[in-house]
């Protein structure tokens, strides 16, 4: 088994629907891989040599906590100076990136309606983050 020295790490509010955890996931992620391009590996192929495209190196882990326990994780990841991405509830209404993004920007900081969040960083940081969470079931 591989070991890693950080950690990518999704957070999700636990009162979302099923669809929303899949939705909210999804989309954070990709902000993790865009930032981060050297957790993503080589393309996969199989045995007809079809190629398929490339997935991150390392496990994600999603994890689950009331809006408090978000709102907490978010303060301590700016407090550490990781970059992280979030998903407000304003997104779910919304149907395009330049919309999701005006969304955001609309609402102050302290306001924000965290439906989930996703962070990548050393194991330690990203646990600390993280605390109060619990894994997702």
């Amino acid at each position: 088994m591989n070991r890693f020295d950080t950690k990518i790490a999704v957070l999700l509010r636990d009162d979302l629907a099923s669809w929303q955890r899949l939705n909210v996931t999804a989309f954070l992620v990709s902000g993790v891989a865009h930032t981060t391009p050297e957790l993503i590996g080589e393309p996969y192929l199989d045995a007809d040599d079809t190629e398929y495209l490339p997935m991150f190196r390392q496990p994600v882990l999603v994890f689950s906590g009331s809006a408090e326990t978000l709102a907490l994780a978010h303060s301590r990841a700016l407090t550490r100076g990781l970059r992280f991405s979030i998903f407000t509830d304003e997104l779910f209404q919304t149907g395009n990136d330049v919309d999701n993004r005006a969304a955001v920007r609309a609402v102050p900081r302290e306001k924000l309606a965290l439906a989930g969040m996703a962070v990548h960083g050393p194991k330690n940081a990203v646990d600390k983050i993280l605390k109060g969470a619990r894994l997702h079931d």
